[in-house]
C-alpha cells in the first residue's frame, strides 16, 4: 500500500495538503507572537510561498480535477513550491555565511513594502542580512531546512497525485 492511498481522492489530498500548509503558518505565527522568534525578510517570502501553495491546494480541492487537471495542478505546485525551494537553499546558504560576509542590520519588512517598490523588497531580501544569519531550530534542524524538506514533499506529492486512484474511487 503506497502512503498517498491513505487518502479516498485526490480532492481529500489535496484538502489536507491545503491545511497542512495553513498549520505551518499558524505554527511561524506562533513562534513569532508567542516564542519571539523574529522572522527576517526571507522568512516572510517563505510563509508568503507556503500560503501560495495552500491556495494552489485548496483551489484544486474544490475543482477536483481528473488526470489530465491533476497533471496540471502538480506543474503549478512544482513552480509555487520550487519557488519556496528556492528561497530556503538561498537562506540556509546565507545561514551558513559568517556574519561579517552579509550586509548590516536593514530595514525591517513591513517598512520595505511600505517605502519601495516589491521587485526592490524582494531583491534585498533575497540578498540576505545579518537577520537571516540567526538559526533558529526546531527539532534540531534550522526553520529553513524544515521549509526545503517539506517544499520538496509538496513537488514530490503533487507528482504522485497524478496517477492516485484512491481506496473507493476511480477519479
Amino acid at each position: 500500500m503506497r502512503l498517498l492511498d491513505f487518502f479516498p481522492s485526490r480532492r481529500a489530498a489535496y484538502a489536507c495538503g491545503a491545511a497542512f500548509c495553513l498549520v505551518l503558518l499558524a505554527y511561524a505565527f506562533y513562534l513569532q507572537y508567542v516564542e519571539g522568534m523574529e522572522p527576517c525578510p526571507m522568512c516572510w517570502f517563505q510563509r508568503a510561498a507556503f500560503l501560495a501553495l495552500a491556495v494552489v491546494l485548496a483551489l484544486a480541492a474544490v475543482a477536483n480535477p481528473g488526470e489530465r487537471g491533476a497533471r496540471m495542478v502538480a506543474w503549478l505546485v512544482a513552480v509555487v513550491a520550487g519557488s519556496g525551494v528556492a528561497l530556503a537553499a538561498r537562506h540556509l546558504w546565507i545561514q551558513s555565511l559568517p556574519s561579517d560576509q552579509l550586509p548590516s542590520c536593514g530595514m525591517g519588512i513591513t517598512y520595505m513594502l511600505e517605502t519601495l517598490p516589491f521587485i526592490d523588497v524582494f531583491a534585498r531580501a533575497f540578498a540576505g542580512s545579518v537577520e537571516c544569519n540567526k538559526i533558529d531550530r526546531v527539532l534540531g534542524l534550522p526553520l529553513p531546512a524544515w521549509n526545503l524538506i517539506l517544499f520538496a514533499l509538496a513537488i514530490v506529492a503533487g507528482f504522485l497525485l497524478i496517477d492516485h486512484r484512491g481506496r473507493r474511487t476511480n477519479r
